[in-house]
């Protein structure tokens, strides 16, 4: 899941509205300028091509005179909202050295979108007059950037729309009705087709477009293709002959990637995501991932037990099993180890372990046991709350064991909409309990014990240590929440703006998503389709090996971090808050 990135704070970290203003005003003059300056050459470089392609009176002329002046048109009333937005940047700023919330965000990306049409022109005005000019395919270019740029206009629209109508320094409306319906509204009418074709991912770095085209072109080819197949392997390995015409016509790409977040189901995207879990593809990661010594399934059965209060040890509390919507159910665990460690090769452990999960074991190993780490990894996968399990993020889980020293504890918590919340929370909650009191089984002493999660599995690192506070029980000694799911209403925010032209994760599949978790899924108002739909591998490419790279080496050096800190002179468990970002808002919890 993706949370609403660096906008997600409610407030401004309390400062003052005055000095609010005096930053806001002494940041202003020289973004001001900057703003100027790139609307006169945006100005400029579409005036010229306007005066050019007027001498042309064939179809494609015309089509380039309506583009270009469809476009200084929209820079004429974005100019103005562009330079108020930069002089109230520094009123959301969570503190002066931390220059980021939604509005910064949002004006960026129109930045840049405005700076690709610079570009671009340049190149026109500059080979407009060679033999060998694209003609069809450069007025294509810019009629798309066009569209994207009187969409993004519609967006800062709103987003001053939200500046007028919330308190002074607030991010979010803070009302069920009003915007936040409206911001519904608006993300149901808006044409976003040009946002994932030519456009693609304009708004990042040129690295990551190919890794984003990629996952796009697969998107719709597997939705061409679905439910022609029994399974996705299936779905997958005909979408390979497929998806040639969206890799060729990034149009049709645009308008189908749209129909399909717009109108399939969380099944859809739960068959989607769960392409990476076919043994085909778990092979493959399993040939070119970190060798581990110990890769065991656990099957931890429904059994309560106690754990000693935090205040004091003497008083027990009592830990009951997941029970919500199916009753009493065994809970899924997969423990990897780099290192055969003490404890790890019992026979309690053992007879937790499914038939198959024994061959995960170097058996020839056994003899050859490291001591048991001082730390402790409990991790809960990603995947919206409906896909993926522990196998999906294998292969990074292997890399931490090995680069942290640490035994890793991965949880396989059942998925909505078949098991809406809070049957996740319980099972990770459970997880979480058997693990202190089972850390000698897992190869740790139980020294200090860290939650890491990435999206789903990063709300529920939160949640899950919110119901320890609440229980009075040990707290992990550290968190490593990726983008997590913290803020689950569908509140209007200037970030959350920015979901409305996601490539990964719409806001329209975060919807579907959290409505199943949170077992409205009927309710979402998004009417289901059954005609059959297509799709590509998802074989990644060197752009896209350079991202998860990225992310795990990242996480992993944060984790490290955490685990290696120093304990502070307060009692077990009370430095645990500490590592919680300050700015997260109150109502962070459940959905």
């Amino acid at each position: 899941m993706a949370s609403s990135g660096a906008g997600t704070g409610t407030g401004t970290g309390g400062g003052s509205e005055r000095r609010d203003r005096s930053r806001a005003t002494a940041a202003a003059s020289a973004p001001s300028t900057d703003v100027r300056t790139m609307f006169l050459l945006l100005h400029s470089v579409t005036e010229d091509n306007i005066r050019f392609f007027r001498q042309n009176s064939s179809e494609t002329g015309r089509r380039f005179v309506t583009a270009f002046s469809q476009i200084q048109e929209h820079g004429r009333h974005l100019q103005p909202l562009v330079q108020n937005f930069t002089r109230i940047f520094p009123i959301f700023d969570f503190d002066e050295q931390t220059p980021a919330n939604g509005y910064r965000s949002l004006i960026k990306v129109v930045r840049s979108c405005i700076l690709h049409i610079i570009h671009k022109s340049r190149y026109i005005t500059g080979n407009r007059r060679s033999i060998f000019f694209r003609t069809n395919h450069n007025c294509m270019e810019i009629e798309a950037y066009c569209s994207a740029l009187c969409q993004l206009r519609a967006l800062v629209y709103f987003a001053q729309r939200l500046l007028t109508a919330n308190k002074h320094g607030d991010l979010f409306f803070g009302e069920e009705k009003g915007l936040s319906e409206d911001f519904l509204l608006e993300s149901n009418s808006m044409h976003k087709g040009c946002f994932y074709g030519r456009c693609l991912g304009f708004q990042f770095t040129p690295a990551i477009r190919p890794f984003l085209q990629t996952i796009s072109i697969g998107l719709v080819s597997f939705g061409e293709n679905y439910r022609k197949h029994d399974t996705g392997l299936g779905v997958a390995a005909t979408s390979i002959f497929t998806s040639g015409k969206y890799a060729i016509d990034p149009e049709l790409r645009g308008s189908e990637f749209e129909r399909l977040t717009q109108n399939l189901d969380v099944h859809f995207w739960k068959s989607f995501w769960n392409i990476t879990e076919t043994e085909v593809l778990a092979s493959l990661v399993t040939l070119t991932s970190t060798t581990v010594r110990v890769n065991k399934t656990l099957s931890v059965p429904p059994n309560p037990f106690k754990m000693p209060m935090q205040a004091d040890p003497s008083l027990m509390v009592d830990i009951s099993p997941p029970v919500a919507h199916s009753g009493p159910g065994p809970v899924q665990m997969r423990l990897i180890s780099y290192e055969l460690r003490d404890g790890q090769d019992s026979d309690e452990l053992n007879e937790l372990c499914k038939p198959e999960a024994q061959l995960g074991l170097d058996m020839r190993l056994k003899t050859k046991k490291a001591p048991r780490s001082k730390f402790l990894i409990v991790h809960f996968h990603g995947g919206g709350f409906v896909a993926q399990t522990s196998k999906s993020h294998e292969a990074y889980l292997k890399s931490w064991a090995h680069e942290l020293d640490s035994p890793i504890l991965s949880v396989d918590y059942s998925l909505a909409p078949e098991a809406p919340f809070p049957r996740a929370l319980e099972e990770c909650f459970f997880a979480y309990c058997w693990a202190i009191n089972n850390c000698h089984l897992l190869g740790s002493t139980g020294e200090r014990i860290c939650l890491a999660g990435d999206s789903a599995g990063g709300n529920l690192c939160l949640t899950v240590s919110m119901r320890a506070a609440s229980y009075g029980i040990r707290m992990p000694d550290g968190i490593m929440a990726a983008y997590p799911a913290t803020l689950l209403q569908a509140s209007a925010s200037p970030s959350r703006l920015l979901t409305f032209i996601d490539p990964l994760l719409p806001l329209s599949v975060l919807s579907k998503c959290l409505s199943a978790y949170a077992g409205t899924e009927a309710a979402s108002g998004i009417p289901r389709i059954t005609e059959k739909t297509d799709a590509l591998s998802l074989i990644g490419n060197d752009a896209a090996a350079l991202l998860l790279r990225d992310i795990r080496l990242g996480a992993s050096a944060w984790l490290n971090s955490l685990m290696d800190s120093s304990k502070s002179s307060n009692k077990p468990g009370e430095e645990t808050f500490h590592h919680f970002p300050p700015h997260l808002p109150a109502n962070f919890s459940n959905p």
